[in-house]
């Protein structure tokens, strides 16, 4: 059984497990107001802190969002830098600095996306401080955005958003293990900003994604759009925080899908993505990041851009900022 199985659902093992849940929460509460009354030591940059991250267990979209806010920041006169942890990296030395062509095996899959899209400096170490110094040493940039890091409290920041699966939301609304959270609901309190994929509630800002043309991996110059594939039987990979809403995408726009689940931030074998038949395979792009070397061309990724209002979140955003 998987842990969202149990997370998701009012599962009985949940509620076995919730003596444990309650005491994480009381050691998540205790460390983050240790740093808040200065128990803990924290650091501030010299430039404005953006934090995109969130509550739960998994992916929730903050890297589109991440690379909406380095766009949004650079129309209105700003100069941003990423940061991220650089999960999975390999790295033996930290800060590394992040190209689009950085080896994703080194620095991390999300990393390389981040680079390619942004169009910004990107630095990865797991401690984020290291790599915005680095930032600020290299390169000329007067706010910092945190790929994740809502819970890196060493890292002062001035303004905090959260992404929530629209869908899934918080679960069962336990701290894990019972549940997803990583902190108490009441944490949403405190956040300046709170951001859905699809539906929003009233206090909520929504972020929707629109599908790009399918790209193929060993042959970067050659396209082809989705619906073109209507009705055909194609393989799925995913190795993502929650891989049916891929999958769901893809069957959505009338393909069959024989789904391929891989863990989260996976590093790909040819084997894996080597099926014996001559049927497209689609992966996202940040499976594709990772597969370019095993790639041919029966491999494709599915771009996604995400698209937020600039009149309402962004005004707030800047107004904010300044």
């Amino acid at each position: 059984m998987k842990w969202n199985d149990i997370w998701y659902s009012n599962h009985p093992l949940s509620f076995a497990l919730a003596p444990l849940s309650w005491l994480f929460c009381g050691v998540v509460t205790i460390r983050r107001y240790a740093y808040k009354w200065q128990l803990l030591r924290s650091h501030r940059a010299t430039v404005p802190v953006i934090i995109a991250g969130n509550i739960t267990v998994g992916g929730t979209g903050k890297t589109p969002l991440v690379i909406w806010l380095a766009k949004f920041l650079k129309q209105n006169g700003y100069h941003p830098a990423i940061v991220s942890r650089g999960y999975k990296g390999q790295a033996t030395t930290w800060p590394q600095i992040v190209r689009a062509d950085s080896d994703p095996y080194i620095v991390g899959d999300e990393a390389i996306l981040l680079a390619k899209y942004s169009h910004c400096p990107v630095a990865v170490a797991p401690k984020r401080l290291l790599a915005i110094d680095a930032l600020l040493t290299h390169y000329d940039c007067d706010v910092i955005i945190s790929d994740d890091g809502l819970q890196h409290y060493a890292m002062q920041r001035d303004i905090e958003i959260a992404v929530i699966d629209d869908i899934k939301r918080y679960g069962n609304r336990f701290c894990l293990p019972a549940g997803p959270l990583r902190e108490p609901l009441g944490r949403l309190k405190e956040i300046d900003f709170l951001m859905t994929k699809g539906a929003a509630l009233s206090h909520e800002f929504s972020m929707r994604y629109e599908v790009k043309p399918l790209q193929n991996i060993a042959h970067e110059h050659l396209t082809q759009p989705l619906d073109k594939l209507r009705g055909q039987q194609v393989h799925a990979v995913a190795g993502i925080g929650h891989p049916e809403r891929f999958f769901n995408r893809l069957r959505d726009y009338g393909l069959k899908v024989t789904p391929h689940i891989f863990p989260d931030h996976y590093f790909y074998k040819k084997a894996d993505i080597d099926f014996d038949d001559n049927h497209p395979v689609i992966m996202t792009e940040k499976d594709a990041v990772k597969c370019q070397r095993i790639a041919d061309k029966r491999h494709w990724f599915l771009p996604i851009e995400a698209h937020i209002s600039t009149t309402i979140f962004g005004q707030r955003l800047l107004e904010k900022l300044k």
